[in-house]
Order: C-alpha cells, then structure tokens, then sequence
C-alpha cells in the first residue's frame, strides 16, 4: 500500500469561517469578523479598504458562521463517523486573548479548545491545530497596526506559550501561520494590515512578512522547550506556475512567480533568506529592519514539516497584456487544457502530483496536504442530501495522483485533509453557496437557515477512502 499505516486522513476548517460566537464568553473582536459578504469583501481582505467596526450596510457571515462554537460534538461525531484520522482545526486568537495584548489569557477560550480536543481524542482523531489562520485581535490592529509592528511578535509568543502549556500531551502536530504567503495577496487577512494613501505597500508587506518568520521561528523554539513531542509546520497556499508557452521568458516568468511563494517555506525550512530574495529586496528598497539576533532565530529554529492548500495550478506569461483572470485571489491566465469550477478555478489533479514533487525535491521533509476540496453550489432534496457527484471525482482524481507522488515518486507524505468537510463560509468570498462538505449545512449568504447538518452522497464515499487507507477510490 502507498500510504503508511498511520497515514493522517481528514479534514480542515478554520475558526473564523465555522465557530460563529463572535462575542461570546470573552472573545474579543477580530479581523476577520470584519469581513463583509458581497463587493466590498475584497477591498477589505486586502487592507485597501478600511473596514475597523461593523456597520448596518453589511452582512458579516462570521459573526455567526455554522455556528459550530455550539454544535462542536455533533459535528466531532460526524467526522468520526467518516474514519477521521485528524482533525485540522484553528485556534481563533481573540477567544484566548481577547486584545491580544494582555498578560494573562482568557481561561473560557483555552477550555473551549481543550474540550473541542477532548472531544477529537475520546474517537481517537488527532489533533491538527493552526494557530493562526487569517486571524488577529482588533485592538492589535487599531493600537499597533498588526503584523507591520514588532510588539506583535511578543504577543503571538504569548498565544503560543499559553496554547502549548496547556495542551501539552493531547497535541502533537501544529501550523504556526495559514497559507503564510497570502499576505502579499490579502494583507488585512494575512497580517491585520490597512493601507493610507501615501503608504509604501510592499515595504509594508515584507516588514509584516519578517515578523511573521521570527514569530513562526519562535513558536517552534517554545514549543521544543515545552513539549519535545509537538512537531511544528509552516503552510503554504501552493500551486504551480506553469509557463504559458515554451518561450525562455514564459519559462522564466513562471520562475520567479514560484519564487514569490517558495520564500516564505525557504526561509521557515532552511532557516535563511534566500539569495534570489535578499538581491531583489536590496535593489528595490524594500528589506526589512532586522534586528539583532532574528538572523540566528531563523536558523536554528526550522520546521519539521511542510503542510500546503492545493486547490489549482496556475499559469503565467511574459506577456502583460496576456488573457489574466483570479485564482483563489491569486492572478492566473487562463490555461486553455483544464476545465475550471463554478468559481473560475482551474481543475488540475496531476499539478498536485507536480507541485508536491517540486516541494519535496526542494526540501527533503515530509509533506502534509492540509486544504484540498471544490468549492461548488449544491442542491439539496427536501431532507438535505445531495448527489454531489462532481465533488467525489474530483477528489478521487487528486488522491490517485497522491498515491502515485507517495508511491512511484517517492514523496513522504503524514496526510491529507479534505478543505470543508462540513459546508463553512468562504475566505475569498464569504458565501455559504460555495460549498465543499461532505456535510451539508442549511445555510445561505445572508445567515437564513435551520443550521441543520444532513449528509451527502460523498460522505460515504470518503468513509470508504479512510477505511481502505486509500485504496478504495470507487
């Protein structure tokens, strides 16, 4: 069999896009509870927009999300229920810090996240936790302008502490920051960053960039110092650059567009900036302030995993007035051999096969694809099941492709966790209608619905999957 015995099956969520509660037992308000559904959601996500409070113009769908803060057990239940492994899952900061700057953390949310864990444990399903998954407490924001100030690292040292202490011996595996590089492409999501007028947004970006490095560097020092079991990953959201033709400039184009990406694991895996960066940041004028000490952080302080979201490939070419359109916020040309999903993202399986290729060659640790899915509308009977077909092939084709990266390539793969087992608010759009569970989720855009959980045709499907570790893919 291609996949190891222990071989982590299961699926993702993030606390923002699921828990709802916003405002309740001492939770403090967060970036991301700010990020309205419709047109403006992308002018706020990407810190070009000011969006600080709520106003009555807006729906903001994570106010109340699945509400899962509430039904947590029921859903626990159903992923058992499928064979789960693992369950990946996020810490939303401002349940444990509700500011993010005090000294002492907020008992009601550490003991939320110690029973929602107690809750996976008691079916035998690991713990997958990432700390910070497009989330950041309001008051750090508005007080010290997020991640662009340093004073943040301190604070995201005391998320961590406090996580790790408290859940020492129930969680091994832990993501320190989602899809890292997504602040380049939606910096208030990514980094808690708003924009003025007269800003310098790249230098902006790549200060916020180097705190979130040693931040993520210093949770694996203090989780080594308090737990030598915990095994630490950074997440990348990946997807390869094809070039648009064999032309030297498309090839070369697609170059430096993977480039963009791999620095953020480069640096989290190797421990350095690497040259290509540090030539680019020093001619454009764009390198960060570092301070004493970061250098030597970085270095002794790499991950022990990488972990990526692969939904698509991309394609890029030297030709700027090229046929360009968005894949998940990402730009992309349109590559005319893939069919594309409902929400213009391109279909690829085997670019999974060459994308994990391409990260293992460059890293030699183990991989962990932690966000795969199709977002699509689903159409539900009167009892809420439906036959979503569509949704079975597409991840059967991504698993055989796994398979054939583990098993004819070589790669050392720990998991893989399905994005949106249970139907969740979008990040990139903030609809219910873009649906990717295998539980559907009576909800629309707008917050109308019972909230009542049914399962569709691929729950069982994936049942299968886990119960043959893979084999069974019919």
């Amino acid at each position: 069999m291609p996949f190891r015995e222990d071989f982590l099956w299961g699926g993702a969520t993030a606390a923002n896009q699921c828990e709802g509660a916003y405002n309740e037992d001492g939770r403090g308000l967060a970036n991301v509870d700010l990020c309205p559904v419709g047109e403006d959601r992308r002018g706020v996500i990407t810190g070009f927009t000011k969006m600080l409070d709520f106003d009555d113009d807006h729906f903001y769908p994570a106010q109340e999300a699945i509400d899962m803060y509430h039904h947590y057990k029921e859903d626990i239940a159903l992923f058992a229920e499928m064979g789960f492994k693992t369950y990946r899952f996020s810490i939303a900061w401002s349940r444990i810090f509700p500011n993010g700057d005090e000294k002492s953390p907020n008992e009601a949310g550490l003991k939320f996240y110690e029973d929602l864990i107690d809750e996976c444990l008691k079916y035998n399903i690991e713990p997958l936790i990432t700390i910070t998954h497009f989330d950041i407490p309001m008051h750090l924001v508005k007080e010290y302008g997020g991640w662009k100030n340093r004073e943040i690292i301190t604070f995201y040292e005391n998320l961590v502490r406090s996580i790790f202490t408290r859940y020492k011996g129930k969680v091994k595996y832990y993501l320190t920051f989602n899809e890292i590089n997504m602040i380049m492409h939606a910096s208030f999501l990514g980094a808690g960053l708003v924009f003025e007028e007269d800003d310098d947004i790249e230098k902006i970006r790549y200060q916020a960039v180097h705190h979130e490095l040693v931040a993520s560097a210093l949770a694996t020092k203090i989780a080594r110092e308090i737990d030598p079991e915990i095994k630490i990953g950074c997440m990348l959201a990946a997807g390869l650059y094809y070039p648009a033709s064999p032309k030297p400039e498309d090839v070369f184009e697609a170059q430096k567009k993977n480039r963009e990406n791999y620095f953020f694991t480069d640096v989290q895996s190797r421990g350095y900036y690497p040259s290509y960066k540090l030539e680019e940041l020093k001619k454009k004028d764009l390198m960060p302030i570092m301070e004493d000490g970061d250098e030597e952080i970085l270095k002794n302080n790499t991950v022990d995993f990488i972990s990526f979201s692969y939904y698509s490939s991309r394609m890029v070419s030297s030709d700027k007035n090229g046929d360009k359109k968005e894949s998940n916020i990402f730009e992309s040309e349109k590559n005319p051999y893939l069919k594309e999903s409902e929400w213009g993202w391109a279909i690829d399986p085997l670019g999974l096969r060459i994308t994990m290729n391409d990260i293992y060659d460059r890293y030699q640790k183990p991989l962990f694809i932690v966000e795969n899915g199709l977002g699509a509308i689903d159409t539900p009977d009167e009892n809420g099941y439906v036959e979503d077909d569509y949704r079975i092939d597409y991840l059967r084709e991504h698993i055989k492709v796994m398979k054939n990266a583990v098993e004819i390539d070589g790669v050392d793969l720990l998991g893989y966790t399905t994005w949106g087992p249970i139907d969740l608010v979008s990040a990139g759009t903030g609809q219910m209608k873009k649906r990717y569970g295998f539980i559907y989720v009576d909800r629309d855009d707008f917050g109308n619905g019972s909230l009542k959980r049914s399962k569709k045709k691929s729950f069982d499907w994936y049942k299968k999957v886990i119960a043959s570790n893979g084999e069974d893919l019919d």
